[in-house]
Formats: structure tokens, sequence, C-alpha cells
């Protein structure tokens, strides 16, 4: 009778450990679900961050390229006006120098305006 009761004690601590098993796994599938589940959020949440990023990427380079455009052209507009003002400068150097000859100004009056025009380019 001994040998009867301790196999109805194996079989209850075995039924009570295939029960735990049981709960264990259950246990470890829900925590495989949430991973899973939190896995598949992070991964969209990756994404949309990503497509954030490229998106800001984007407007930064076009503002980049607006930007640099507008310089070049300011530097292009200087060095017009500089070529124009060099012209222009030629031009007033000219015609003082006929006033000189024709006795309009004086020679220290042309040598003033000379000066002031030859600084400039």
């Amino acid at each position: 009778m001994g040998i009867a009761k301790k196999g109805g004690y194996i079989e209850k601590l075995l039924k009570k450990a295939d029960k735990a098993l049981q709960e264990g796994v259950k246990k470890a599938d829900e925590v495989l679900d949430n991973a899973v589940e939190l896995g598949a959020m992070t991964a969209k949440q990756a994404s949309k961050t990503s497509k954030e990023l490229r998106k800001q990427a984007k407007k930064e380079r076009d503002s980049l390229h607006e930007r640099g455009v507008a310089k070049i052209n300011e530097g292009i507009s200087a060095a017009k006006n500089i070529t124009s003002n060099t012209k222009e400068d030629l031009e007033t150097l000219k015609k003082l120098g006929k006033l000189r000859t024709n006795g309009v100004i004086t020679e220290k009056e042309f040598q003033i305006k000379k000066k002031k025009i030859l600084d400039r380019i």
C-alpha cells in the first residue's frame, strides 16, 4: 500500500509539473507575441521616422540649392556691375581729357578727378 500512495503522489507531482510547464509555455507565448507586436510597432515607427528624416533632408537640400543659386546670381550681377562701372569710368576719363584739352577744366582738376576714378577701378 505504501507503493500505491507513492505512485499516486508521483502522478500528482507529474500533473502539477505538466500544468506548470503548460502555463510557462503559455506565458512565454504571450511574451513572444508581445515582443513580435512591439517589434512590428518599432519597425513601423522606424519607417515613419526614416520617411520624416528623408523629407526633412530633401527640404534642406532644396533650401541649400536655392541659396547657392541666389549667391551665384548675386556674384554674376556684381561682376556685371563692376564691368559696366569700369566702362563708364573709362568713358568719364575720356570726357575729362577732352574737357582738359578744351580748357574747360585745369590740369589739377583733371588729375584729382582721374585719381578718384582710378582708385575706384
